[in-house]
């Protein structure tokens, strides 16, 4: 017992440095607090951070609520101050945009799409117009791109009416072009002109052709062929106006008073284009402007003609030369072969015929003109006392100084070549 007190009481133990405990109560003190008071300073700064969001959303609804104000006060006293759209502008665009809707109103559009029912047409309206296909042209087309309509496409169209399930217009180009084809029917009569129209429909009295695109009447009395109806469906007749009456919606046109012309201007030794019908082994049929004309086997050449085939084909063009003219019996007689510059060409070189087809006419012309002048002045000189003389053209004329009483001097006279 004693030695362990020894032992103890002899231990030495460095001494305590107040130092270090001076800096223990120093930091320790702070640490301690520092954790104690940690989470009152969030709650304190989350507090103040809200309190500044408060009073920023209360500084910018109290400054909204005095630009409000203000501009409402300025509406109220002031309300064009600043404006430079005036109201005088704004009639002027209402003006520009706005027109008059009502039916039979023509209207500026650009079509703008396009469907199988028609055509989206933009007409500045507060919505846009429609072109039924119906509409787009006075023939009868199963898509509006027939007549020529596509997107980008500006037209002048007319208002028919308007579609009350979205209040859209329905526009028309075919009741434009049925005033211009009237129009037009109306300057041809008045030109007395020959024209085309095809043949759509028959009934009891006559046939029914389309003319600029507006139907037609030709009376069975006014047709001078003798085909009947059926015969005459979708072929070309040519045709005169008769009468023209819109108000009436009465289009006649007459098939005779056009053939009768045209066999008026056909003068023998004149050249017309003509169109192979058909063949027959003692000619062929060829259509010269709606008038028949037989160009027989004989005179299709200088050289003998087996097989007219070998030579024409049904729907050849040619120029053939007339031959003669029966009036009273609808009949005209044709030729190629005095349009050979020499025998053969017609079966050898078709076209250098054709190419030289005016040239041999006016040869021809020439021949026929010196054996009537022949003719004439062969009946004047045994008969002096006619009265008669002959001009410069070898035309019969009255008598005149120039003609001596005794006779004509036929010395100068070229003989007639063989025709």
């Amino acid at each position: 017992m004693a030695s362990l007190t020894q032992q103890v009481v002899g231990l030495k133990c460095p001494p305590i440095s107040t130092t270090r405990l001076l800096s223990k109560k120093l930091v320790n003190p702070i640490n301690h607090h520092s954790k104690q008071t940690q989470k009152p300073n969030t709650a304190r700064i989350v507090a103040q951070a809200a309190a500044v969001v408060t009073n920023a959303q209360t500084r910018e609804r109290l400054k909204l609520k005095e630009m409000f104000e203000d501009a409402y006060e300025r509406c109220r006293t002031t309300p064009m101050e600043g404006v430079a759209f005036t109201v005088d502008d704004f009639h002027s665009a209402l003006e520009k945009y706005d027109f008059d809707s009502e039916v039979g109103t023509k209207v500026k559009g650009t079509v703008f799409s396009v469907d199988a029912n028609g055509a989206l047409v933009d007409i500045t309206a507060k919505s846009s117009a429609y072109l039924p296909v119906r509409e787009a042209s006075l023939h009868t087309i199963k898509h509006v791109e027939e007549a020529g309509i596509f997107p980008g496409l500006r037209e002048e169209f007319v208002v028919v009416g308007e579609n009350e399930a979205d209040d859209s217009l329905v526009l028309s180009l075919r009741s434009i072009q049925y005033d211009l084809a009237w129009e037009r029917c109306r300057q041809l009569q008045a030109e007395d002109v020959v024209v085309k129209g095809k043949v759509v429909g028959a009934n009891k009295g006559g046939v029914v052709a389309l003319v600029e695109g507006l139907r037609g009447f030709v009376p069975f009395s006014q047709i001078s062929t003798k085909s009947t109806a059926e015969e005459l469906l979708e072929k070309e007749l040519p045709l005169k106006f008769v009468e023209v009456d819109e108000e009436q919606s009465r289009l006649v046109l007459s098939n005779r008073k056009a053939m009768a012309d045209s066999q008026a201007q056909l003068g023998i030794g004149s050249v017309v284009l003509g169109t192979v019908q058909s063949l027959k082994p003692y000619g062929a049929f060829i259509d010269i402007g709606g008038i028949n004309g037989l160009l027989h086997v004989s005179q299709i050449s200088h050289d003998r003609v087996s097989d007219i085939a070998t030579v024409l084909q049904p729907g050849d063009t040619l120029k053939v030369m007339i031959l003669s003219h029966d009036r009273e019996r609808g009949r005209v007689s044709l030729s190629t072969k005095k349009l050979e510059p020499t025998p053969g060409d017609m079966i050898r070189n078709p076209k250098l015929v054709f190419e030289k087809a005016e040239e041999m006419a006016q040869t021809f012309r020439q021949r026929i003109a010196q054996a009537e002048a022949m003719a004439r002045a062969d009946m004047l000189r045994f008969q002096p006392e006619s009265g008669l003389t002959l001009n410069s053209d070898g035309i019969l004329g009255p008598l005149t100084s120039e003609l001596p009483e005794d006779g004509l001097d036929l010395s100068e006279i070229p003989p007639a070549e063989d025709l």
